[in-house]
Protein backbone atom coordinates (compact mmCIF):
# COMPACT_ATOMS: atom_id res chain seq x y z
CA UNK A 1 0.00 0.00 0.00
CA UNK A 2 1.11 3.73 -1.03
CA UNK A 3 1.76 5.71 1.60
CA UNK A 4 -1.15 8.23 1.94
CA UNK A 5 -0.51 10.39 4.64
CA UNK A 6 2.90 10.84 2.99
CA UNK A 7 0.70 13.00 0.32
CA UNK A 8 -1.67 14.15 2.96
CA UNK A 9 1.30 16.11 4.72
CA UNK A 10 2.89 17.80 1.55
CA UNK A 11 -0.33 19.38 1.41
CA UNK A 12 -0.78 20.17 4.36
CA UNK A 13 2.19 21.08 7.14
CA UNK A 14 1.07 24.56 7.09
CA UNK A 15 -2.14 24.07 8.37
CA UNK A 16 -1.86 20.91 11.02
CA UNK A 17 -5.55 21.76 12.27
CA UNK A 18 -7.29 20.97 9.38
CA UNK A 19 -4.93 17.87 9.51
CA UNK A 20 -5.84 16.32 11.98
CA UNK A 21 -9.57 16.77 10.89
CA UNK A 22 -8.81 15.31 8.06
CA UNK A 23 -7.20 12.43 9.09
CA UNK A 24 -10.17 11.68 12.23
CA UNK A 25 -12.70 12.12 9.55
CA UNK A 26 -10.66 9.79 6.79
CA UNK A 27 -9.96 6.84 9.26
CA UNK A 28 -13.78 6.80 10.07
CA UNK A 29 -14.99 7.03 6.41
CA UNK A 30 -11.81 4.21 5.77
CA UNK A 31 -13.17 1.91 8.09
CA UNK A 32 -16.67 1.94 7.16
CA UNK A 33 -15.77 0.98 3.95
CA UNK A 34 -13.60 -1.35 4.64
CA UNK A 35 -16.50 -2.94 7.00
CA UNK A 36 -18.24 -3.24 3.97
CA UNK A 37 -15.73 -5.04 1.71
CA UNK A 38 -15.40 -7.17 4.50
CA UNK A 39 -19.46 -7.82 4.89
CA UNK A 40 -19.68 -8.07 0.73
CA UNK A 41 -16.34 -10.87 -0.07
CA UNK A 42 -19.18 -11.36 -3.11
CA UNK A 43 -19.04 -8.30 -4.55
CA UNK A 44 -15.00 -8.62 -5.16
CA UNK A 45 -13.67 -5.25 -4.33
CA UNK A 46 -10.17 -3.58 -4.01
CA UNK A 47 -9.70 -3.35 -0.41
CA UNK A 48 -6.13 -2.02 -1.02
CA UNK A 49 -7.49 0.70 -3.23
CA UNK A 50 -10.43 1.40 -1.20
CA UNK A 51 -7.98 1.80 2.07
CA UNK A 52 -5.84 4.59 0.05
CA UNK A 53 -8.45 6.29 -1.85
CA UNK A 54 -11.18 6.97 0.69
CA UNK A 55 -7.84 8.12 3.10
CA UNK A 56 -7.71 10.81 0.08
CA UNK A 57 -11.23 11.43 -1.09
CA UNK A 58 -11.12 15.10 0.71
CA UNK A 59 -7.67 16.15 0.33
CA UNK A 60 -8.92 18.84 -2.05
CA UNK A 61 -10.67 20.70 1.47
CA UNK A 62 -6.99 23.02 2.14
CA UNK A 63 -8.15 25.13 -0.74
CA UNK A 64 -11.50 25.59 0.30
CA UNK A 65 -13.36 28.80 2.74
CA UNK A 66 -14.64 26.62 5.17
CA UNK A 67 -13.19 28.28 8.66
CA UNK A 68 -15.54 26.14 10.84
CA UNK A 69 -13.10 23.33 9.89
CA UNK A 70 -9.88 25.19 9.51
CA UNK A 71 -10.27 25.43 5.71
CA UNK A 72 -8.75 28.91 5.31
CA UNK A 73 -8.57 28.59 1.02
CA UNK A 74 -11.01 30.91 -1.56
CA UNK A 75 -12.45 28.43 -3.32
CA UNK A 76 -16.27 27.27 -2.50
CA UNK A 77 -16.63 24.00 -0.15
CA UNK A 78 -18.77 22.32 -3.03
CA UNK A 79 -15.53 22.51 -4.84
CA UNK A 80 -13.19 20.20 -3.14
CA UNK A 81 -13.59 17.51 -4.94
CA UNK A 82 -12.35 18.33 -8.18
CA UNK A 83 -9.85 20.14 -6.74
CA UNK A 84 -8.45 16.34 -4.85
CA UNK A 85 -8.63 15.34 -8.20
CA UNK A 86 -6.63 17.72 -9.78
CA UNK A 87 -4.19 17.21 -6.29
CA UNK A 88 -4.14 13.74 -7.25
CA UNK A 89 -3.59 13.49 -11.10
CA UNK A 90 -0.55 15.26 -10.01
CA UNK A 91 0.54 12.89 -8.02
CA UNK A 92 -0.36 10.08 -10.59
CA UNK A 93 -3.03 8.51 -9.35
CA UNK A 94 -6.02 9.05 -11.93
CA UNK A 95 -8.18 6.21 -10.07
CA UNK A 96 -8.06 7.89 -6.78
CA UNK A 97 -8.64 11.10 -8.68
CA UNK A 98 -12.09 9.71 -9.48
CA UNK A 99 -13.32 8.76 -5.95
CA UNK A 100 -12.73 12.68 -5.05
CA UNK A 101 -14.31 14.14 -7.79
CA UNK A 102 -17.33 11.63 -7.40
CA UNK A 103 -17.98 11.35 -3.79
CA UNK A 104 -19.80 14.75 -3.31
CA UNK A 105 -23.39 14.59 -2.01
CA UNK A 106 -23.97 11.20 -3.24
CA UNK A 107 -22.43 12.43 -6.40
CA UNK A 108 -23.87 14.83 -9.00
CA UNK A 109 -25.28 14.20 -12.35
CA UNK A 110 -24.62 16.63 -14.90
CA UNK A 111 -28.12 17.47 -14.83
CA UNK A 112 -28.02 18.62 -11.24
CA UNK A 113 -24.56 20.28 -11.50
CA UNK A 114 -26.73 22.78 -14.39
CA UNK A 115 -30.20 23.36 -12.39
CA UNK A 116 -28.06 23.75 -9.40
CA UNK A 117 -25.70 26.18 -11.31
CA UNK A 118 -23.17 24.77 -9.02
CA UNK A 119 -18.84 26.03 -9.61
CA UNK A 120 -18.06 23.10 -10.68
CA UNK A 121 -17.08 21.07 -14.46
CA UNK A 122 -20.04 20.72 -16.77
CA UNK A 123 -19.60 16.51 -17.01
CA UNK A 124 -20.99 13.86 -14.84
CA UNK A 125 -19.65 13.40 -11.50
CA UNK A 126 -21.47 10.24 -9.99
CA UNK A 127 -19.38 7.37 -8.58
CA UNK A 128 -19.10 4.05 -11.39
CA UNK A 129 -16.84 1.51 -10.29
CA UNK A 130 -18.45 -0.15 -7.00
CA UNK A 131 -15.25 1.18 -4.63
CA UNK A 132 -16.16 4.37 -5.46
CA UNK A 133 -19.91 4.07 -4.60
CA UNK A 134 -18.74 2.41 -1.70
CA UNK A 135 -16.52 5.31 -0.25
CA UNK A 136 -18.75 7.80 -1.25
CA UNK A 137 -21.84 6.05 0.74
CA UNK A 138 -19.08 5.41 3.72
CA UNK A 139 -18.16 9.31 3.65
CA UNK A 140 -21.86 10.20 4.09
CA UNK A 141 -22.10 9.36 7.61
CA UNK A 142 -19.63 10.97 8.93
CA UNK A 143 -18.96 14.38 8.94
CA UNK A 144 -15.60 17.21 9.40
CA UNK A 145 -17.65 19.12 12.06
CA UNK A 146 -18.76 16.42 14.66
CA UNK A 147 -16.09 14.07 14.23
CA UNK A 148 -16.93 11.56 17.50
CA UNK A 149 -20.75 11.07 16.30
CA UNK A 150 -21.24 8.34 13.09
CA UNK A 151 -25.21 9.35 11.55
CA UNK A 152 -27.53 7.16 11.18
CA UNK A 153 -28.89 6.51 7.67
CA UNK A 154 -32.16 8.83 8.27
CA UNK A 155 -29.63 11.77 9.24
CA UNK A 156 -27.30 10.70 6.29
CA UNK A 157 -30.37 10.99 3.89
CA UNK A 158 -30.97 14.00 5.98
CA UNK A 159 -27.94 15.71 4.96
CA UNK A 160 -28.50 15.00 1.43
CA UNK A 161 -31.42 16.36 0.65
CA UNK A 162 -29.70 19.81 0.34
CA UNK A 163 -28.04 18.31 -3.25
CA UNK A 164 -32.08 17.31 -3.94
CA UNK A 165 -34.20 13.80 -3.77
CA UNK A 166 -32.43 12.06 -6.43
CA UNK A 167 -29.10 12.03 -4.30
CA UNK A 168 -31.38 10.19 -1.50
CA UNK A 169 -32.36 7.75 -4.05
CA UNK A 170 -29.20 6.90 -4.74
CA UNK A 171 -28.33 6.88 -1.43
CA UNK A 172 -30.86 4.27 -0.43
CA UNK A 173 -30.06 1.91 -3.67
CA UNK A 174 -26.58 1.90 -1.56
CA UNK A 175 -28.19 1.13 1.64
CA UNK A 176 -29.81 -1.70 -0.27
CA UNK A 177 -26.49 -2.92 -1.60
CA UNK A 178 -24.11 -2.73 1.38
CA UNK A 179 -25.94 -3.10 4.45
Amino acid sequence: MMDVIKIIDKYYKENVALRDILLIHSKAVTRQALNIADKHPELKLDRTFIEEAAMLHDIGIIECNAPAIQCFGTMPYICHGVLGAEMLRKEGLPRHARVCERHTGAGLPLDEILEQKLPLPHCDLQPETLEEQVICYADKFFSKTRLDHEKTIEEAEKSLRKFGDRGVLRFRKWTDMFE
